[in-house]
């Protein structure tokens, strides 16, 4: 979502105000709203199943933000649906708010869709490991790209993921398994909710 440029502030306020309505839904079982540079804005959220993911995308956040998206955005607001290919939440509620993010897009390189599946796959135990690392999920697009969406309490958290055994992993396998560069985008965390212990992908 891109804001128009003086709707950014009150574009951060209704995000932050979606929360209390998305803590209602009991099938929503993650939710982040993050802020990406000046101007632009997304909302990530995974759900057990496509009935849940329906409800939330015709509930009470999605009207809203469709209601005033010609006052809002400089363009309408887009939606891609997305596969939980592996996750991993926290077993218990953290004690604070996480503020920083990574969103990581790219493609398979022709033929090679199921080796980048498995490598998302297992690269799972070794997001387990980092304990800076709240949240964590890797998905398949609806355009046929894949992604990494993480979300971590502070800046050294999310520099130890940066640095850590999954990204070297990612680099180490670029040639042989990647179609594109990575495309990485830095996010600010503005509200999140969040099922611990919840597993949305076996």
């Amino acid at each position: 979502m891109k804001a128009k440029s003086e709707k950014v502030a009150e574009v951060e306020r209704f995000l932050q105000s979606a929360l209390p309505l998305v803590r209602q839904e009991t099938g929503t079982t993650a939710w982040f709203a993050v802020r990406c540079g000046h101007s632009e804005f997304g909302i990530f959220d995974v759900f057990p199943g496509e009935a849940e993911r329906e409800a939330h995308l015709t509930g009470p956040v999605a009207q809203a933000l469709m209601e005033r998206a010609d006052e809002l955005f400089a363009e309408p607001p887009q939606i891609q649906k997305l596969d939980v290919l592996a996750d991993k939440l926290p077993a218990t509620t953290p004690a604070g708010a996480d503020t920083k993010g990574v969103l990581l897009t790219f493609r398979a390189k022709a033929g090679h869709d199921e080796e980048v599946e498995r490598f998302l796959r297992d690269a799972q135990p070794l997001v387990e490991a980092e304990p800076a690392t709240t949240a964590w999920f890797a998905v398949r697009l609806d355009d046929g790209r894949y992604g990494i969406f993480d979300v971590f309490p502070d800046e050294a958290g999310r520099l130890r993921h940066l640095a850590g055994r999954v990204p070297r992993e990612l680099i180490k396998h670029a040639f042989s398994l990647l179609g594109s560069l990575p495309a990485s985008d830095m996010l600010s965390v503005q509200a999140e909710k969040f099922e611990p212990g919840y597993r949305a992908a076996a």
